[in-house]
């Protein structure tokens, strides 16, 4: 009779074998990541350690959970509760880090209430789960844990992988896009902005349609009662609403375009009357409309929030020579902005295209203002400017890194470090503005009569007047003016001397 174990015995050899196994795979990875560091000068582009890939990396100080137990039942009421997740594919572990803080960032501008942030470190994003299904499990116990009821995904997720990543976490998922045109939404004022971030959510929203259980897929037509016309296999109810979002868009486009007409006609205007104008460009909350307030005196919006204007402010200002010129305050920039917002805000955006100068304002605080400079060159590019002139005004200088600006002012070419709050180099920046901005072509000499003083006045708004004196004949104008006053003023030069 032959002997058998008993399942006790089984059991206890199945554990020893797992046991070895594990220290064997420990074994192997030790060699690997030493072998991986002897070679380190000589590797083949980034590789990654495997327990750096395995590993759900949590990011310290994301969270914005509230200690007052008054104000969180509070704020619970009206706050999504939300973790953040990321995939690090490339760059250093800050770069990760402050990009995870950005979404942060914007998940609050939202409304919601951050409670873990985490990283997963990948060469690409999963194409089925964004961050693979083993982590996804992983990231469905830290919602259990932390009582979150979204998850925002660090990049903008495709629909299938939106729909695999909410099977397992089993809460709402959205990606940085959806975020982003949730806060257009709410900061959207005027009729235009409006339309173009409905046009945008439409955008983004028609190839993410889902069917939730049998309400979708009904089909029209079929019953007795359809009458004629309605038989047959119809439309199921998904590609119905597909079909009404596409009306909808098309009827967007058109009164987006209708809105457009109004601008341009106000722009040609402006460009008829010889006035240059100035657009301020630059990522979200780098202070633009604080620069517009201290240049102007305009009073618009300040808050220390993300995207706090939308809707472009048009302000006339005066450079200290005197010469008039527009400022315009633009939407705020993002890295990775969502195309379908660059595509609906392209026709407010042409204020920085139709421009004679751009002010890119650029945070001098922030940790990377480099990766600022180069996402809104990016949409910058995106929108025909890359012609226009551009002046790099690094704000919030006294709150910056004296090393980060000193920097910034040695990269760039033509750049100036001013504070908005507190006027630190806002006259030098004048002075900047007013050497930059296009100059009239025609210098000319004329005594105008005192009947036509509006000539005088023209050349002081269009032009640039060099010298102005009051004889008893009239006025001695020395000035530059552009071509067509030129013309208008040639009857009054004096006649040369003999």
């Amino acid at each position: 009779m032959t002997s058998s174990s008993s399942p006790s015995q089984a059991a206890q050899r199945a554990l020893a074998q797992n046991y070895t196994e594990g220290l064997r795979a420990d074994a192997l990875m030790e060699e690997d990541v030493a072998w991986s560091h002897e070679i380190d000068g000589d590797r083949d582009g980034d590789q990654f350690d495997r327990s750096e890939r395995a590993a759900l990396r949590r990011v310290v100080g994301l969270s914005t959970e509230l200690e007052d137990v008054t104000e969180v039942e509070y704020r619970q009421l009206r706050l999504e509760r939300v973790v953040l997740v990321g995939v690090w594919t490339s760059g250093t572990v800050q770069d990760a880090e402050n990009s995870l803080a950005e979404l942060a960032a914007l998940a609050e501008t939202a409304g919601a209430l951050v409670l873990d942030g985490v990283i997963q470190r990948r060469d690409k994003p999963d194409a089925a789960t964004y961050i693979g299904s083993g982590k996804a499990d992983e990231l469905r116990d830290i919602v259990l844990e932390s009582g979150a009821d979204t998850v925002i995904c660090d990049g903008e997720l495709s629909p299938g992988q939106l729909i695999h990543l909410e099977d397992v976490v089993k809460v709402k998922v959205i990606d940085r896009t959806a975020l982003i045109l949730d806060i257009f939404a709410q900061h959207a004022k005027s009729r235009e902005g409006k339309a173009q971030v409905a046009l945008a959510q439409m955008q983004y929203m028609l190839p993410r349609l889902r069917g939730w259980g049998q309400s979708l897929s009904r089909q029209m037509g079929g019953g007795k009662g359809g009458g004629l016309a309605t038989r047959g296999p119809g439309e199921t109810k998904i590609e119905t609403d597909r079909r009404r979002i596409r009306e909808k868009m098309a009827k967007m486009r058109r009164e987006i375009a209708d809105m457009k007409t109004g601008r341009e006609i106000k722009r040609k205007e402006r460009k008829r009357h010889k006035v240059p104008s100035v657009a301020i460009a630059g990522y979200t909350n780098a202070g633009k409309s604080s620069l517009l307030n201290r240049l102007t005196g305009a009073g618009v919006l300040v808050e220390n929030a993300l995207f706090a204007t939308l809707d472009p402010t048009v302000r006339r200002a005066e450079t200290p020579g005197g010469r008039l010129y527009t400022l315009a305050d633009t939407v705020g920039f993002v890295r990775h902005l969502p195309h379908h917002l660059v595509e609906a805000f392209r026709s407010t955006m042409e204020e920085v295209g139709d421009s004679d100068l751009i002010l890119h304002v650029v945070d001098g605080s922030h940790p990377a203002p480099e990766e600022q400079l180069a996402a809104v060159r990016e949409v910058i590019r995106d929108v025909g400017a890359t012609d226009v002139p551009e002046i790099v005004v690094v704000n919030k200088a006294d709150a910056a890194d004296p090393l980060t600006l000193q920097r910034l002012l040695r990269i760039e070419k033509r750049a100036i470090a001013v504070s908005a709050r507190t006027g630190q180099g806002i006259d030098e920046l004048l002075a900047l503005i007013d050497n930059e901005l296009p100059r009239p072509s025609v210098e000319i000499e004329a005594l105008v009569p005192y009947t036509l003083g509006k000539l005088v006045a023209r050349a002081h708004t269009e032009g640039e007047v060099i010298s102005e004196e009051h004889t008893p004949e009239g006025t001695l104008l020395k000035a530059r003016v552009h071509e067509e006053l030129a013309a208008e003023l040639t009857p009054y030069a004096p006649a040369p001397l003999a």
